[in-house]
């Protein structure tokens, strides 16, 4: 990432050169600028909990994001193709701003979800998304969420069902006995994830 650089007056920049070679403007980003290749590399190397999982993996972004898309998908059937899209894109602009524990988001304020909010923006408007999801399947993917959450907080974070329960809500026990934790090696992930989203991007066209 570029450093802000004010010497002789020149303005902050805030940028970053992917590997598809966009320079991607984090504090004015265009869909333009927004790659797949680069979203799917990056979430596969970033890691949910702060690395603090069990296992011989980080359990990463792009897995946890393609568990909530199959969630999503479970408790909602039928859903539009769209909107499976948007589940798993949900967390996609941490694959340049990083994945923040709830505590530290808390602590930095708004800034942090600034960055976020725009992100988004330009992710969803690249692949054919609203740049703001309607209200209800932004609260139908915050749902998926948490049961992904209690998931991986009860299988690899070493949390107790109880302390999942409290911070995540209990999910329906049906839904969570069909799914598991997977820990993989980052090059498959990525290609899952990059196969999931072309999936979708098919069955939405």
């Amino acid at each position: 990432m570029a450093v802000a650089n004010t010497r002789r007056g020149q303005p902050p920049r805030a940028w970053q050169r992917m590997l598809s070679g966009r320079r991607l403007d984090l504090l004015d980003p265009t869909p333009m600028d927004i790659e797949i290749e680069d979203i799917a590399h990056g979430l596969a190397f970033v890691a949910r909990w702060n690395g603090q999982t069990q296992g011989d993996y980080p359990y990463s972004v792009a897995e946890h994001s393609l568990l909530v898309e199959d969630i999503f998908t479970r408790q909602n059937p039928g859903i539009a193709a769209r909107w499976r899209l948007a589940a798993l894109l949900h967390d996609a602009p941490e694959y340049v701003i990083g994945d923040m524990i709830s505590p530290v988001k808390a602590a930095i304020g708004t800034a942090y979800g600034d960055l976020d909010q725009r992100l988004t923006a330009a992710i969803h408007l690249r692949f054919g998304l609203p740049a703001a999801l309607p209200v209800a399947i932004k609260r139908a993917i915050k749902a998926a969420d948490k049961v992904s959450a209690w998931l991986e907080a009860v299988q690899i974070a070493g949390f107790s069902p109880a302390e999942a329960n409290k911070l995540f809500g209990l999910p329906a026990p049906t839904l969570v006995a069909a799914l598991e934790i997977r820990l993989r090696p980052p090059v498959l992930v990525r290609a899952d994830y990059t196969a999931r989203h072309k999936a979708l991007l098919e069955l939405e066209s």
